[in-house]
């Protein structure tokens, strides 16, 4: 709904295309470098001096804990700073980050690179970039469009680990991932807009007093620990199936992207339906919680299998379709389970919470090889992913709403309750809180009932 002089336009202006693509863009080849390392790196980390199977968990998640830690004052700090400044300052300590690890010949030095990348955190600051960039009514959109990247990202770079571990190795891989991350300030230099200025933007950022809320909310709560857990069972995953898949089935590390590459792309295929049965039959709760099911079988099957390829392939496929479908899904649900002023500080909690996991699957994961092998890391994932779907089937079914920014002007503090009075009179809106300083209200609506032209006068009308 773009506005103009005599109404509204649908259509994106081509700012707001541009920013899209190249804040996708920038998202997608910093975490290109992160995915490709994946399925490769346990194998290379038995090269390395100095090197325990805790270790080489470590340094595949210890990303996750300096993203977790960083990423929110990153976000604040851009309030103050500025967006671009923060973004080239969180690539460059990515690029050196990549850089030490890639000459490192010690798993200690490959653990300090892995940690400087997960320090570049401004994964939230872009997401306050784009808000800057485009109007309140297509940021849905654009956070649609980064957020598909990262699913792009992440199949790509499972594919493309195997392949380029046999051109350049994995000390490769990482002065690649350093390019890459020259590539993104290149990126935000030259084609990433200009911000005119830079505001607070309750759907898209963290405020700080909402935290209490949001963490006293006991069904984000359940999302939090979902996202958790995901990442957790994903990186532990990934630290013992490049072992299982070399020693136990036979298949060279060479050979695993011919592995890695129709499962990923048959599962992908098979998520889809799922995705839209769950949101436009509105079969949300049934689809989640069987997924997390699924991801509780497959760890059993891991844990039982006699680890033949076969098995190991099915067993993949079956894994990440869940996996696949619970990432559509969850986004969906923390934004439909938050209040409106509340989803970006929401949204603030559950990524770090996912990043989190990603540290806790490396670490533990790491940890339980070294204890008890291969068994121990599928054992432990799968007691998560059950703990999981136990709180995850008491969760309440979704309302059907999603969020909705509305520009308006010219509405006073001290009738701000009217006009969230005058917007739920609206067919469709079910829930309304006007900030008058913003110049926006925030909204969640049922899109299948919802009177557009309505909100469109309104917000020409100024209330």
């Amino acid at each position: 709904m773009q506005r103009k002089a005599s109404g509204f336009d649908d259509r994106m202006s081509l700012q707001e295309k541009r920013t899209a693509y190249s804040l996708a863009g920038i998202y997608m080849v910093r975490m290109l470098g992160l995915f490709m390392i994946l399925p490769v790196f346990t194998l290379y980390g038995y090269e390395l001096s100095g090197n325990t199977p805790f270790l080489i968990g470590l340094a595949i998640g210890i990303y996750g804990l300096t993203q977790a830690i960083l990423q929110i004052p990153f976000g604040m700090l851009s309030d103050r700073i500025g967006r671009k400044p923060v973004i080239y300052l969180g690539l460059v300590i990515f690029v050196v980050g990549s850089a030490i690890a890639g000459m490192s010949h010690s798993i200690y030095g490959v653990i300090l690179g892995r940690a400087l990348q997960g320090a570049g955190a401004i994964s939230s600051t872009i997401m306050a970039l784009a808000a800057d960039l485009t109007r309140d009514e297509h940021r849905t959109k654009i956070m649609g469009t980064i957020g598909l990247s990262i699913g792009f990202a992440f199949s790509i770079g499972i594919i493309a680990g195997p392949i380029l571990n046999e051109w350049i190795g994995v000390d490769g891989i990482f002065w690649l991932t350093a390019l890459l991350g020259l590539a993104a300030i290149a990126i935000a230099a030259w084609m990433v807009p200009n911000p005119a200025r830079s505001h607070l933007h309750r759907d898209t950022e963290v405020v700080l007093s909402s935290f209490g809320e949001v963490l006293r909310n006991g069904e984000l709560l359940r999302l939090d620990l979902g996202i958790f857990t995901m990442q957790f069972v994903l990186t532990a995953n990934f630290v013992i199936l490049p072992v299982v898949l070399a020693r136990m089935t036979g298949l060279p590390s060479a050979e695993q992207w011919g592995v890695y590459l129709p499962v990923m792309l048959i599962a992908f295929i098979i998520m889809l339906p799922f995705v839209i049965i769950a949101e436009k039959r509105r079969k949300m709760k049934s689809i989640f919680v069987s997924s997390i099911g699924a991801l509780v079988l497959c760890e059993l099957m891991y844990l039982f299998s006699d680890h033949s390829l076969a098995e190991i392939i099915a067993v993949m496929l079956i894994f990440f379709t869940a996996f696949n479908t619970l990432e559509a899904t969850l986004p969906s649900l923390v934004a439909k389970f938050s209040p409106p002023t509340r989803k970006g500080t929401a949204m603030g909690v559950y990524s770090t919470s996912q990043f989190l996991g990603i540290f806790g699957g490396g670490a533990l994961g790491g940890a339980a090889y070294a204890r008890w092998g291969v068994d121990g890391v599928f054992l432990i994932s799968a007691a998560l992913a059950a703990v999981w779907l136990l709180f995850a089937s008491s969760m309440r079914n979704p309302r059907y709403l999603t969020s909705y920014v509305l520009h308006i002007e010219g509405v006073l503090q001290e009738h701000a309750r009217s006009a969230e009075t005058a917007l739920t009179r609206i067919p469709g809106v079910a829930e309304a809180t006007v900030v008058p300083d913003e110049g926006v209200a925030y909204l969640r609506v049922d899109r299948s009932a919802l009177d557009e032209e309505q909100l469109r006068a309104f917000s020409l009308a100024g209330a």
